[in-house]
């Protein structure tokens, strides 16, 4: 069992950054694909990026690319979402995702974990 715990999220104007984190519980952390999702008041949850369990390989949605980076601490069983020149467009509750294959966690189903969220709103 893996149990996420997102954190940092806040309300900033726009261009400021914020850094997600998403802790994660249980020892085999590091063997789990992890991504971002987010979720804005009445529309579909979004895919934001994804990292492979060793790093190697991530990938974004265009519409963060350039803006977020998303990086990972095995040591600490942590994913960080940093994210700047922050737009109200990006206003949004933030989940953290985990499943052992990197496609599962990009197409955002079947997903194995998923966390509470964290609400990010950005002002004009």
């Amino acid at each position: 069992q893996v149990q996420l715990v997102e954190s940092g999220g806040g309300l900033v104007q726009a261009g400021a950054s914020l850094r997600l984190s998403c802790a994660a519980s249980g020892r085999i952390f590091s063997s789990y694909a992890m991504g971002w999702f987010r979720q804005a008041p009445g529309k579909e949850r979004e895919f934001v990026a994804a990292i492979k369990w060793s790093g190697s390989i991530i990938y974004y949605a265009d519409s963060v690319k350039g803006r977020f980076t998303i990086s990972r601490d095995n040591a600490k069983n942590t994913v960080y979402l940093q994210m700047n020149s922050l737009k109200p467009e990006d206003t949004a509750v933030y989940y953290c995702a985990a499943d052992l294959v990197l496609g599962h966690v990009v197409a955002g189903t079947p997903v194995d974990y998923w966390g509470q969220g964290t609400q990010v709103t950005v002002s004009s």
